[in-house]
C-alpha cells in the first residue's frame, strides 16, 4: 500500500510539472538574464517614441498569439509561403509596430544574454510596459516560456474573438483559454486605445435592420460623429479611434463609452447592453482600481494559455524564424 501511494504521488508530481504554467513565475531570468526586463522596458519606450500605435499595435499581438496556439509567439514567425499564423485573413490587420516592438526588444536582449530569453517572454514583458507607459497600472509578469515550434495560418480561424460577437460568443472563445467571463471584461478595457476600421462595425450605421438603419443601442450622436468619419462609400477603408475621450490612455473610460452608449463594436457594446455583464461593466466604470486589479490578473491568466515546455518548445535566436 506504501509503493502504490508513493507511485501516485509520483504520478501527481510529474502531472503538476508538466503544466505549462507550472514553470512560470516572477524573476525567472534572475540568475541567467537579470536586467532583461528594464532592457526590454528601454527598447519599448523606444518603440514608442517613434509612434504611439506601439501600445495598442503590442495589446493586440499578445492576444492574438495566444489566442490561437498558446502564449508561445507563434504569430511572429515569418513564412516565405505566406502559410504562417500572422499570415492568416485574421491577423493581416494586425500593425506591424507590435511585430517590431517584439523584434527590436529580442535584439537588445540577445545582445547582453544571448540564447537565454524567448520570444514569447519578450512578448508577455513588452505588452506589460505598453500598459505602464500608457498610463495604466504597473505590476510584475511570470516568464519562462518556451517559444513555439509550429505556426499555421490554417489553425487561426476560428479561436479569435470577432467585433460581431454576442456575450455568450465572447464568453465561449475566452473560457477556451481558461479565462472566465469577467476576466474577459477586464481584457476588452485594451480597447481603452487603438483604432478599429470602419468596415468592422458599418453594420451598426447602415442598414442594421429593416425598423431601423442604425443601432438603437448607439448614443445617437455618437453614430452621426461616426458617420461622418465613416462614410458608407468609404466604409472599409477609414479608421476610428475605439475610445474616442482619451484614445491614447490606458484608463476605464472605455467601459464609461459602454455606459453611454458609445461602445464602438457590437463586441462592445454588447457588454453593457447584456444584463449578465452590465453590473461588472458600471463596476469598472465608476471604479478605474477595480478595473486596474481585474485587468492586471486577467492578464496574468491570459500569459498562461498553451504555455511550451521541454521539447514542445525552443529559445529562438530570431523570433520571426525558427532554429535551424
Amino acid at each position: 500500500m506504501e509503493a502504490w501511494r508513493g507511485l501516485c504521488l509520483a504520478m501527481v508530481i510529474i502531472m503538476v510539472t508538466g503544466r505549462g504554467e507550472a514553470q512560470l513565475k516572477k524573476n525567472f531570468y534572475q540568475s541567467s538574464c537579470p536586467n532583461v526586463e528594464s532592457i526590454v522596458r528601454q527598447a519599448v519606450l523606444a518603440k514608442l517614441n517613434e509612434t504611439p500605435i506601439t501600445i495598442p499595435a503590442t495589446l493586440r499581438l499578445i492576444l492574438h498569439d495566444c489566442f490561437v496556439l498558446g502564449c508561445d509567439a507563434s504569430i511572429m514567425i515569418s513564412s516565405p509561403n505566406g502559410d504562417a499564423e500572422r499570415d492568416a485573413q485574421d491577423n493581416l490587420s494586425l500593425a506591424g509596430d507590435g511585430f517590431d516592438t517584439v523584434i527590436k526588444s529580442k535584439a537588445a536582449v540577445e545582445a547582453v544574454c544571448p540564447g537565454v530569453v524567448s520570444c514569447a517572454d519578450i512578448l508577455v514583458i513588452a505588452a506589460r510596459d505598453v500598459v505602464f507607459l500608457a498610463g495604466g497600472p504597473s505590476f510584475k509578469v511570470e516568464l519562462g516560456r518556451l517559444d513555439g515550434l509550429i505556426s499555421q495560418a490554417s489553425l487561426v480561424s476560428g479561436n479569435l474573438p470577432e467585433p460581431f460577437f454576442s456575450l455568450s460568443q465572447l464568453t465561449a472563445i475566452f473560457a477556451k483559454n481558461n479565462l472566465s467571463q469577467s476576466e474577459m471584461i477586464a481584457l476588452s478595457g485594451a480597447h481603452t486605445v487603438g483604432v478599429s476600421h470602419c468596415g468592422r462595425f458599418a453594420n451598426r450605421l447602415y442598414n442594421f435592420s429593416s425598423s431601423s438603419p442604425v443601432d438603437p443601442s448607439l448614443n445617437p450622436n455618437y453614430a452621426q460623429e461616426l458617420m461622418q468619419d465613416c462614410p458608407q462609400n468609404a466604409v472599409s477603408d477609414n479608421v476610428v479611434v475605439l475610445d474616442p475621450v482619451t484614445p491614447q490612455i490606458f484608463d476605464n473610460a472605455y467601459y464609461q463609452n459602454l455606459v453611454q452608449g458609445k461602445g464602438l463594436l457590437t463586441s462592445d457594446e454588447v457588454l453593457f447592453t447584456n444584463s449578465a455583464s452590465k453590473r461588472l461593466v458600471k463596476n469598472f466604470a465608476h471604479n478605474p482600481r477595480n478595473f486596474n486589479l481585474a485587468f492586471v490578473r486577467a492578464l496574468r491568466q491570459l500569459g498562461r494559455a498553451g504555455v511550451k515546455t521541454g521539447s514542445q518548445g525552443e529559445i529562438r535566436k530570431d523570433c520571426t524564424a525558427f532554429n535551424s
